[in-house]
Formats: structure tokens, sequence, C-alpha cells
């Protein structure tokens, strides 16, 4: 079993149950529809199954989107009760092209390439044109194996089926016997599943190929030359990977990273620069430069970069060609002002010197003192010469 795996199929089961199938018959049908059940492997990704059941009028037991488990299937068919009628096998093969093979009730896409599959049970001859509608049938992709029990008729079997015909027309003599078909369908729907046997000799994938398989190896890696071994590819060649700025190898994959002073999007693959000079995001102690992702520090009027190029010291402004004073520089902090020697006066561009003016004018006090002595000097002449006339 483990060796054995049938294919997905979209798998459409025609049972006729007109008057000539009698009761007990028809309890036979159900148990091999049962077995066949069990030989699938059921499920909505694997093998889909739907019923119809025929007389001269025809019945959709269920469609291929209702069951996908063996135990509800098999619930389903045990209710089913005939119908005990004519034989209108064409009439059910035209209900399950209109009503069964399509998306809205269960059928896959073509693009999935899944098998349409139908299996006919009939003990009868079918009492409506066949031929026409078995045609149009497998135009449409539709693959038909027929079943004839007893006195089914064995031309309109063949008229009805796929080709080759006999791999797609079975008789039984009763219906006591057509559980002896279920072994034979398997084989049919069975695909050799040479992987599971475990001596496929592929390293890392085997990959089932009908009666055969072929080796692959999971992502990442390449198929080396013996078809069965696998080696890392280099995941960061150029043309093998996604990254805008630095790919790094990562065990057969890869992940994208940027450079410094770039962040990565959330794409995980290109980069945008950041703002470098953002709070916290850089180390200098005064001036912080952005340059294209990256960042340089600076200092304010004054200081001057330490050699760590991080941290700034206060310059002299009175060294040597610093300053534009004619004669004398007065530092003040971080700024400086011109003065002048003993002598010379600052000129209004308080840069320049010009040489001291005296004044030759006295004030009103030493005016006032003068004339004070002059007086005194006058009165005192007078007075000698008087003494000197007596």
């Amino acid at each position: 079993d483990s060796a054995c795996k049938n294919r997905p199929l979209d798998l459409v089961f025609i049972i006729d149950s007109s008057r000539s199938v009698r009761p007990e018959e028809f309890e036979k049908v159900k148990i091999f529809l049962s077995e066949m059940i069990d030989t699938l492997d059921v499920g909505e990704r694997t093998t889909r199954v739907a019923v119809l059941n025929y007389a001269s009028t025809v019945k959709v037991e269920f469609p291929l989107r209702t069951y996908f488990d063996k135990a509800s299937m098999k619930e389903a068919v045990s209710r089913i009760a005939p119908l005990s009628a004519g034989t209108m096998t064409g009439l059910a093969i035209q209900t399950a092209m209109d009503e069964v093979f399509t998306e809205e009730m269960g059928t896959r896409p073509a693009t999935f390439n899944i098998p349409k599959v139908v299996i006919v049970v009939t003990d009868g001859r079918p009492q409506d044109q066949v031929q026409d509608v078995a045609a149009s049938a497998q135009a449409a992709g539709i693959e038909i194996y027929a079943v004839g029990v007893d006195r089914a008729d064995m031309q309109s079997l063949r008229i009805m089926a796929s080709e080759p015909l006999d791999e797609h027309v079975f008789y039984v003599e009763t219906y006591g016997v057509i559980e002896k078909l279920t072994s034979k369908f398997r084989e049919t729907f069975c695909a050799a599943n040479v992987c599971a046997l475990g001596n496929h000799g592929c390293e890392q994938v085997c990959v089932s190929n009908g009666g055969s398989y072929l080796c692959d190896c999971y992502e990442g890696y390449a198929l080396n030359p013996d078809k069965r071994t696998c080696s890392a590819v280099d995941m960061c060649a150029p043309g093998r990977h996604e990254c805008d700025q630095i790919c790094v190898g990562n065990n057969g994959s890869y992940v994208c990273e940027c450079y410094e002073g770039y962040t990565l999007n959330p794409d995980k693959k290109t980069c945008s620069a950041m703002d470098t000079c953002a709070p916290g995001r850089h180390d200098c102690a005064q001036v912080c430069l952005s340059n294209e992702g990256s960042y340089s520090c600076g200092c304010f009027e004054g200081y001057t970069l330490n050699p760590d190029k991080k941290t700034c010291s206060a310059v002299d402004m009175c060294a040597p060609g610093r300053h534009d004073c004619e004669q004398v520089c007065v530092r003040d902090d971080l700024f400086y002002t011109c003065d002048c020697y003993q002598g010379y006066t600052l000129n209004p561009d308080k840069k320049t010197c010009s040489k001291a003016i005296t004044s030759s004018l006295v004030t009103t006090e030493e005016s006032c003192k003068c004339e004070a002595i002059a007086a005194l000097q006058d009165s005192v002449t007078s007075r000698l010469e008087a003494l000197s006339a007596k």
C-alpha cells in the first residue's frame, strides 16, 4: 500500500437502478461502491467522488464538492435507494456533464490537470442514444469506464467506453461477483510510488515519475552530475539574489543587509539612508554633519576638532593670524576686542589706532587761578611802587 497511491481524480459513479436490478443486487452495487471508495485516496486535494443514480430519470445522490472523507461518503452511499424504472444511460452521462462536471459542483479547473473519470455500472441495454453523448463527454476530456453485469449489452458498453476498449470495458456474470472488479480498478488507478519503497538513492528529494523516479534538491541546492546527490549553491552569487546592497549566504539560502548608515526596508531587500545625525545615533561633542548615510563631526566657531575627530577644544582667538587688531588683541572667552598702545587711540573701525593729540587749552578753574595770581601780582607791584616814592 505504501508503494501504491492512486492519482488524484474527479471520479463520478453512474449506477443503474432500473427495475431489472433486483433490490438485493442493488445492495451488491452499493457494497462495490463502498469498497471502491476504500481503495481511493479520498480528499479535497486528492480524489473527489460523486454518485449519480439513474433509471428513466437521473438523480445526483451527491456531487464532487460534498464529501471529502471516506466515512461520510460511504454513509451517503448506504442511503441510496433504487429508482426502479427504465434505463436512460445516455441521459445519465449527459447529466454528469451538465450538472456534476462543473466547477460550481466541485470539479477542479482544467489548469489543475485532474483527470475526469466516469464509471458506468449497468445490467441492461440503454433505452436512449448513448453514442453521441459518450463521444461529446470524451471530447470534453472525460474518460469513461463501462461495467456490464449479467444481461448488459456488450455492444452498448463498447460504444460508450473510452479507448482502448480492453482497458475500459469490464464484464461480470452477476452482481454477486462485481466486487472482483475492485482490485482491477485499484490497479487501473494506482500509480506506483517508487519513492515510497525507500531504495531510490536520492540524497534529498525523490520525485515519483510514473513507474520510475527522479531526484531533486531542496531550495538553495543543485543536483550534482550523478543525478542523486546535492550541493549547496552560492545564493549570493551575482544574479542569484535580490539584495540592494549586501547579500549574506545562510546554508543554501540568504538574507539581505545594508551598508553602515543605511537601514533595511520592510521588503527585506532594499535599503534606505538613515539620518545618522539624529539624536542618539552619533557621538559628536558639538556638531554632526550628515554625509550620504554616514557622518562627520564639527565644532562651533571658536573651537577646533580634536584628533579623536569627535570632541572640540576652545581656540586662542588672539593667536597670531586669528585676529585683525592693528596693535593690541584682548581675549574675551571665545571672542576678542582690539585696543591701542599708550599715546594711541582706537579708530571707529574698532581695529586700527591713531596717535593721540595733546590739547593746549586750559580749564575754567585753571583760568580763574591765573587771573587771581595776576591780580595779586599787580597789587604787590603797586604797593612797592608807593613805598619807593615815599
